[in-house]
């Protein structure tokens, strides 16, 4: 008997491999710092974006607790070492870099806005304040998952935006996903941000969510396929999903929908929902309400919120929406990761087109009752003025959090409230104005200062535009 055929390693993250879930140039400067003696250098990086994606006015920060976890599980194996040590890239690595790894954990400072904050264009919505290597080893985490969980928790957004708070928003991503693992961030973003339910089995498990979902055209197909039609197919899911959503454009949609009506008997109730997945769907949408009423129109099939603005225009009669591939894809949220300070003095990139602000840094929101008007980022050490509160908070101090984990319902709320306190203009979702973003004088005095002679200078006011 021939022996089963060898599988590949499954290519899982779990907490003991932080370690080594990072970019090759944070070790080899982190290998570098120790060897010059600067490792134990106190440091502080902002992440922020350098910019929105086209025809977006704000980002919704969101992955902090995901980033949270992963500084206080951060650790280096032996056998980890052991690998790094087989590369033979590290051979002129000084031993001091080892014993780094070995002994090392997170023992830093974070500071953070809350997530489902919004933030603009060069506002850092997290900083880590630590000893340099540590700072430094963790930028690729930080920015994988806080990168991904923005951008999906400002689409969910914008979705919502357009959809309306009495539609019914279900995500269903999983498939189009980057990866298994970020189907379940995607799934968590999207959640935080608005939306009503995911189908992700696990997402929903680990979340302490129900999962949501229908069914697929290949039911319809299979009884088809046994001489079988729709109406037998829908029969038998119903009897063991009693009031379940029905996919009914296998075929032909209206038809479907004419079938269902016709079958309905007094004292039953009637079909509860049923599902949209291909056609006009404006069109489709209003035949479907002639038969079915009562019933909860569902739409899917690469829906996104320029789809469900277009579908509302033209008279739709939808309910609600699944949306998968354009919430958990699309154009990356343009986050960085720079150094602002090294032992209290202020550092600064001037690198034409990406120069930074120095500094460590705060967002001051001025508002007008409950709506936000301007920002001002400014300096840590300032004090907010009359009308302002600032965002960033201490989350983490000496490696320790400090605050408690949010339900993800506190966060959808916040989302909800800090998007609605934007101006209606910039939550357009076709050419939004900037919102107004700008330097305070100390900000820009200090960043006057820190900038080399000759160098390019940084941009200023700050805009939130695409250039």
């Amino acid at each position: 008997m021939a022996s089963p055929a060898a599988l590949a390693p499954p290519m899982i993250v779990s907490p003991p491999d932080y370690g080594l879930l990072t970019d090759l140039y944070q070790l080899t400067m982190v290998a570098c710092y120790a060897g010059e003696g600067l490792d134990q250098r106190r440091a502080s990086f902002e992440l922020f974006a350098r910019r929105l994606p086209q025809n977006y006015g704000y980002l919704v920060a969101m992955g902090l607790a995901q980033g949270l976890e992963y500084l206080s599980q951060l650790r280096f194996s032996e056998e980890q070492i052991a690998a790094l040590q087989r590369t033979g890239l590290f051979t002129q690595a000084p031993e001091a870099f080892w014993e780094l790894l070995r002994a090392g954990r997170f023992t830093g400072d974070v500071w953070a806005v809350p997530e489902g904050t919004v933030v603009f264009a060069q506002e850092p919505f997290l900083r880590v304040e630590a000893p340099l290597w540590q700072a430094q080893l963790v930028e690729t985490y930080l920015l994988n998952t806080l990168n991904y969980q923005t951008l999906v928790a400002t689409r969910a957004a914008r979705l919502r935006e357009v959809a309306g708070p009495a539609a019914r928003l279900l995500e269903f991503g999983t498939r189009r996903a980057f990866s298994p693992q970020a189907s379940l961030w995607a799934a968590r973003a999207a959640l935080a941000a608005g939306l009503d339910a995911t189908s992700n089995v696990l997402a929903a498990a680990q979340l302490g969510q129900i999962p949501a979902g229908t069914m697929a055209h290949a039911l319809v197909m299979a009884f088809s396929a046994l001489e079988q039609g729709e109406e037998e197919a829908f029969a038998a899911f119903h009897r063991y999903f009693p009031g379940a959503a029905l996919l009914i454009d296998t075929y032909d949609p209206v038809v479907a929908a004419a079938r269902l009506a016709a079958q309905a008997r007094p004292g039953q109730p009637p079909v509860a929902a049923v599902r949209l997945d291909s056609g006009d769907l404006a069109k489709v949408s209003q035949a479907v309400r002639h038969h079915l009423p009562q019933a909860l129109i569902m739409a899917s099939g690469d829906v996104d919120e320029y789809e469900i603005t277009r579908l509302r225009r033209a008279g739709a009669t939808i309910d609600g929406y699944g949306l998968g591939t354009k919430l958990v894809t699309g154009e990356p949220v343009n986050g960085v990761y720079k150094l602002v300070e090294l032992d209290g003095t202020p550092v600064m990139k001037e690198a034409s087109g990406k120069a930074t602000y120095p500094g460590r840094k705060q967002i001051f929101r001025r508002y007008e009752g409950t709506q936000a008007v301007a920002d001002r980022l400014g300096l840590m050490t300032e004090a907010p003025q009359p009308g302002e509160r600032p965002l960033l908070q201490r989350v983490m101090h000496q490696g320790q959090p400090v605050f408690e984990v949010e339900p993800l319902g506190e966060i959808a709320t916040r989302t909800a409230q800090s998007v609605a306190a934007l101006p209606q203009a910039v939550r357009s979702i076709d050419q939004p104005p900037a919102y107004p973003v700008e330097l305070s004088p100390d900000l820009q005095a200090l960043t006057d200062s820190t900038r080399r002679p000759m160098a390019h200078p940084a941009p200023s006011p700050i805009s939130s535009r695409r250039p």
